[in-house]
């Protein structure tokens, strides 16, 4: 359901962690944690950063729904992460409809269409 994706030198540690079931944020010596992708902490600059899994919890805090060629819809999301960082990816087993602000999710991967890397995804924790 989602996408290709390659990977790189840039996002090889990035991967390993989504191999092991993991979103693996970045954390400073301060302890602020930062998106995966960040070069540097984004509360204090610091640029030694080390990875560390997320728990896996989070709450939709905005949501669209892309419509794709094969006709299929796809919920697109931005997720707070518990830990505070936000993170944007797709929520699967769900109809854009089902989708809402507020909502609570847990982190799941999926391998990509064609591929052997494993993505973060989303799906719908039951209320």
């Amino acid at each position: 359901m989602v996408g290709k994706v390659a990977r790189d030198a840039a996002t090889a540690e990035f991967f390993d962690g989504t191999a092991r079931g993991e979103l693996l944020l970045r954390r400073c010596h301060d302890g602020h944690l930062s998106s995966p992708y960040a070069t540097a902490c984004e509360t204090c600059a610091a640029a030694d950063l080390t990875a560390t899994p997320a728990k896996g919890g989070g709450t939709v805090v905005s949501h669209a729904a892309a419509h794709r060629r094969d006709g299929t819809t796809l919920p697109l999301v931005i997720v707070e992460l518990d830990e505070g960082p936000w993170w944007w990816s797709c929520v699967v087993g769900a109809e854009p409809h089902e989708v809402t602000t507020g909502a609570r999710v847990r982190l799941h991967h999926e391998r990509a269409d064609g591929g052997s890397e494993a993505v973060p995804v989303f799906r719908l924790v039951a209320a």
